[in-house]
C-alpha cells in the first residue's frame, strides 16, 4: 500500500493519515444515489469480502457521540457498545448531528479526520485481516489499510460490539 496526497479530491481522512504517516491505498468506486447500504455497495462494487468492509455509526452515550466501526456484514450491537464503555444505554445518533459533528455527510462517515473527534470503538472482528477498508470521507471512496493502523489513527479501543 502507498499513501496519497489529499489533492483537490482529498479529505479530511485522506489528509489525516497521510499526516500521520499512515501506508493507505484510496479504493474509490462508483456511488450509485439510489443505493441506501453504502458498505456493502462499497464491497461489492471494490470485489472485497464484506467482513472487511467497515462501516461507521455514531452513536450517543449519556449525550456522548461515540463512532462505532464494524463490518458492513453484520450490524451493531448498542448494548455490547455501551457495556465496553462502561454505560448502560446506547442509541444511533441523529444523522443531522453525526454530520454537524463529523463534518461527514451520512454514507461517508469516517472515524479519520472527523471535524470534531469522537471516541472510536472498532470490533474485535477487524484484527482477523491483515488489511480493512474503512470510509474515506465520502461517498464513493473507501481506504485500505491495516487494523493496527486504524486503531492507531483513531486511538480506537477494540471490543467485541457487532451482531450477526
Amino acid at each position: 500500500m502507498g499513501r496519497t496526497s489529499t489533492g483537490s479530491r482529498g479529505t479530511p481522512a485522506l489528509a489525516a493519515l497521510s499526516a500521520a504517516g499512515i501506508a493507505f491505498t484510496p479504493r474509490p468506486y462508483h456511488h450509485d444515489d439510489g443505493v441506501s447500504s453504502y458498505g456493502l455497495e462499497a464491497a461489492e462494487a471494490l470485489g472485497v469480502d464484506p467482513a472487511r468492509v467497515l462501516k461507521t455509526l455514531m452513536v450517543s452515550i449519556d449525550h456522548l457521540l461515540v463512532a462505532a466501526v464494524v463490518p458492513v456484514s453484520g450490524s451493531l450491537d448498542l448494548k455490547a457498545l455501551a457495556a465496553a464503555l462502561g454505560r448502560r444505554k446506547a442509541v444511533l445518533a441523529d444523522a443531522a448531528a453525526a454530520q454537524r459533528r463529523t463534518g461527514y455527510v451520512v454514507g461517508g462517515i469516517s472515524p479519520i479526520g472527523q471535524r470534531q473527534p469522537s471516541p472510536v470503538v472498532i470490533d474485535t472482528s477487524a484484527l482477523d485481516h491483515s488489511t480493512v477498508f474503512i470510509s474515506g470521507g465520502r461517498r464513493g471512496l473507501d481506504v485500505e489499510l491495516a487494523p493496527a493502523d486504524l486503531i492507531a489513527v483513531t486511538t480506537a479501543l477494540v471490543a467485541s460490539i457487532a451482531a450477526p
